[in-house]
């Protein structure tokens, strides 16, 4: 579940708008995670020293990407040629200098067509322009070596688009890698990039990370370099990566991020460790609609409490401050709306309403589902939204709270299929809003959260615990994931599919 916010829309049968960009401070790397691949940090670090040349990386970035395709379908449009001769040509300037990087098929890329996953989208001409946040990761050095899969226009939790088929989990190949983020999930846990570009309209960088068992961390609205115009309910989606270290994150966030003088966020910079302060937390185990998550995940949950105890933050448990099961139908219809926004849109384009020969069943459902709703749902929804909003915000410090500990998920990773499009959408919308009930208020509050992979179930899952805090204190939640790092470190960790 990814973009929909207004650009998004735009973008249906548009190219996206660049916006002006601005200088980012250079990354200062901590001790790297122990790891049989280098992060990106430490592969920049090897290229720099002369220990590897960057057409060495992005070769081998291309060669591990050809031998995994088959089986994990990763890559939807591949730059590898113009890749590989913008390494020979030299190590690219910028403190990533050389590393190979992919984008989510959702974000324009210049050269490459933007197909976001959607037949609608099956003749895109190669984009002409891209957003300052696109040009961001060019200025850090990152090679890109292709288009990472994502599901229709970001629509759903799971990467099964029907234009260019499933994206599989390396952990279990019958299993979903999530979404909407799920090729760059899966690109990285396999190993054929260190780190790749992510956005999450509804849980599509912390769903994939919890089913990869990545990092993966969803900043606050308006935080990131283009994004200071998105302050409504309605923008959704914001930008970053997926990574197998914190420090990689943590980097490309100040990378990216907006450091300008007018920026809604004073700048966070480098965050380069944990800090001494001990936090509050509050411990959250019922989902959305009040149910309590799948056994496995309810060991995940209390596992990472009593680590995040043992460590000397006060835990406490906690519940929603607002009504959950109204909150999922109100996100599930303003969902609803940014599909029948995008569906006008492409109706204009191609001169009639779109179909089956355009769209898969569940966005035509979710079109359906719009249209069918009375005039005033969808101002109440948003209303009601907006208060949900506050009352996210207000929990914090009126339980004194510094952040709060949950699932990503009620289940591991489901089997493909379950939640895929061409499961009926009476029957797919309520196991949607079961399996995705945690992670759509960040979404609507605009406030950051993060997937930590600290758990693995005993069939070889992992399963990501989420922390959350209020808009704008990311740096908090990046010193909590830098200490629960080198707590329960998982970077040595390797799916069973894997270069």
């Amino acid at each position: 579940m990814s973009r929909i916010t207004r650009r998004a829309l735009a973008a249906a049968p548009l190219a996206l708008a660049a916006v002006k960009a601005v200088a980012a401070p250079k990354p200062v790397a901590p001790p790297p995670p122990a790891s049989p691949w280098p992060d990106a940090t430490e592969m920049a670090a090897r290229i720099r020293r002369g220990e590897l040349t960057a057409a060495e990386a992005v070769e081998t970035a291309i060669r591990r990407a050809e031998a995994l395709q088959g089986k994990l379908n990763i890559i939807v449009n591949s730059d590898f040629d113009r890749a590989l001769a913008k390494a020979k040509a030299g190590t690219p300037a910028g403190p990533f200098g050389g590393v190979p990087f992919l984008v989510k098929d959702l974000d324009d890329y210049v050269g490459l067509p933007t197909r976001q996953g959607s037949q609608s989208m099956r003749l895109a001409p190669p984009a002409t322009h891209q957003l300052a946040y696109i040009d961001a990761f060019d200025r850090a050095g990152l090679v890109t070596i292709g288009k990472s899969a994502t599901p229709e226009y970001g629509f759903l939790p799971t990467t099964e688009p029907v234009s260019t088929g499933v994206t599989r989990n390396p952990w279990d190949l019958t299993r979903s890698s999530g979404g909407s983020s799920g090729g760059s999930a899966a690109a990285v846990a396999a190993g054929v990039v260190p780190v790749a570009h992510a956005n999450d309209g509804g849980g599509s960088i912390r769903i994939p990370a919890s089913n990869c068992g990545l990092f993966g961390l969803k900043p606050s609205r308006g935080r990131m370099i283009g994004t200071q115009g998105e302050t409504q309910i309605s923008d959704l989606g914001v930008e970053h990566v997926v990574s197998r270290s914190v420090r990689d994150s943590a980097a490309l966030f100040a990378l990216t991020e907006d450091s300008a003088t007018r920026a809604r966020f004073p700048a966070v910079g480098v965050v380069t460790g944990p800090a001494k302060r001990r936090l509050r937390v509050g411990v959250l185990m019922e989902n959305g609609l009040g149910h309590q998550p799948s056994a496995d995940v309810v060991a995940a949950t209390d596992s990472a409490a009593k680590l995040v105890a043992s460590l000397g933050h006060h835990v406490e448990p906690t519940h929603l401050p607002y009504d959950g099961p109204q909150f999922i139908q109100d996100f599930l219809l303003l969902w609803a709306n940014g599909a029948k926004g995008l569906a006008d849109e492409l109706a204009k384009a191609l001169g009639r309403a779109p179909d089956t020969r355009d769209l898969e069943p569940f966005s035509l459902g979710m079109v359906e589902m719009a249209r069918k709703a009375p005039p005033r749902a969808l101002p109440a929804a948003v209303g009601r939204l907006s208060a949900n909003a506050l009352a996210y915000d207000t929990w914090f410090p009126s339980h004194q709270f510094d952040v709060v500990l949950s699932p990503v998920l009620s289940t591991p990773a489901p089997l493909l299929g379950e939640v895929g499009p061409l499961v009926p959408f009476d029957v797919l919308a309520p196991r949607l809003t079961e399996y995705v009930g945690y992670t759509p208020i960040h979404n609507i509050a605009g406030a950051p959260a993060m997937s930590m992979p600290l758990y693995w179930t005993e069939a070889g899952l992992p399963v990501g615990t989420m922390f959350s805090a209020r808009a704008g204190n990311e740096r908090a939640l990046f010193e909590l994931a830098y200490e629960l790092e080198a707590a329960r470190p998982w970077a040595q960790r390797i799916p069973p599919t894997h270069v």
